[in-house]
């Protein structure tokens, strides 16, 4: 059984992979629909050095369509592509479990939260922080698990969320007070649920209602501002916009933009930054490269 307090107090910073099983991740959708695919890739990752395995059945990424908790809604849709959330979830809890993996469920769902617990799984790692279904909290509260509170402002545009036109992206008092304030005040109503603070986990939400890379470097140049709060702080920088625009904006990108491998190479340089300067974990697609920069950040920081 997982010592959940030692894991909430980790000194030493983690890897924590991402297994999405969706149809359209913006880097890897489609590729682990198939159940037995998304369990190999899992203990793939795992071989690789992951601490964590994060498990998400829903893209988040601008644009990407709700997936239905209890039945597909597309016509013709092929059957592999039919599983629901609770499904996909529950089915690749099934089957780490018993290997060994400390899951973590990436999920804004009640309903999905509740079953994966159910079954094993140690962490709710919650995008919306709270804030898509108020009833995630309480069954957080209502069991023995970490919960990932993320910051969250809502949909980016074009996104098929309730406010798909809003811009979100406007700091007014600079990214980082305003995302440090508008997370604190989301980790206030999570402790108003009955979620005990020593179970919680926080995430600036890198790439969420942050598009720019003026956006999310702040969050990390700033990392002490969000674990001077005393809640360990997970970090999600794996291949997202900014880092795609770095290398664009370096030269070092090709007519198609920049390749997978070298967002990941910028991932697992950040990956080391994060782990020198006290993130709890980090989440990304590239085990094997982050666990070797993780390695050298944890190192650096003991003899800093």
């Amino acid at each position: 059984m997982t010592d959940l307090q030692a894991l909430h107090d980790a000194t030493h910073t983690m890897v924590m992979g991402v297994l999405n099983i969706t149809e359209d991740s913006f880097s890897d959708g489609g590729l682990w629909l198939d159940p037995a695919k998304a369990a190999q890739h899992g203990r793939d990752m795992m071989a690789a050095g992951a601490d964590i395995i994060d498990i998400g059945a829903e893209s988040t990424r601008p644009g990407a369509k709700r997936v239905s908790e209890a039945e597909s809604t597309r016509p013709g849709a092929k059957r592999v592509s039919e599983a629901n959330e609770l499904a996909r979830i529950t089915g690749a809890v099934k089957t780490l479990i018993p290997a060994g993996a400390v899951l973590s469920i990436d999920t804004t769902r009640a309903s999905v939260a509740a079953a994966a617990l159910s079954e094993g799984a140690q962490i709710i790692n919650d995008v919306s922080g709270g804030t898509l279904d108020a009833e995630l909290p309480h069954v957080v509260a209502d069991h023995d698990c970490l919960y990932v509170v993320q910051h969250w402002r809502g949909w980016l545009v074009g996104s098929k969320g309730a406010n798909p036109d809003q811009d979100t992206s406007v700091y007014e008092h600079g990214v980082l007070t305003d995302v440090h304030d508008e997370l604190m005040r989301q980790v206030d109503g999570v402790l108003a649920a009955g979620v005990k603070p020593e179970r919680i986990i926080i995430d600036p939400g890198l790439g969420f209602s942050k598009p720019g890379i003026e956006h999310n470097l702040p969050l990390l140049t700033g990392l002490e501002t969000f674990r001077a709060t005393g809640y360990p702080v997970l970090i999600g920088q794996s291949r997202k916009r900014f880092i795609s625009a770095m290398l664009t904006g370096a030269g070092t990108a090709g007519a198609d933009g920049p390749t997978m491998a070298q967002r990941d190479d910028v991932t697992a340089a950040l990956s080391a930054l994060s782990a020198e300067h006290g993130a709890w974990a980090v989440r990304v697609h590239d085990v094997a490269k982050s666990r070797a920069a993780v390695i050298a950040g944890n190192t650096w920081r003991e003899y800093a």
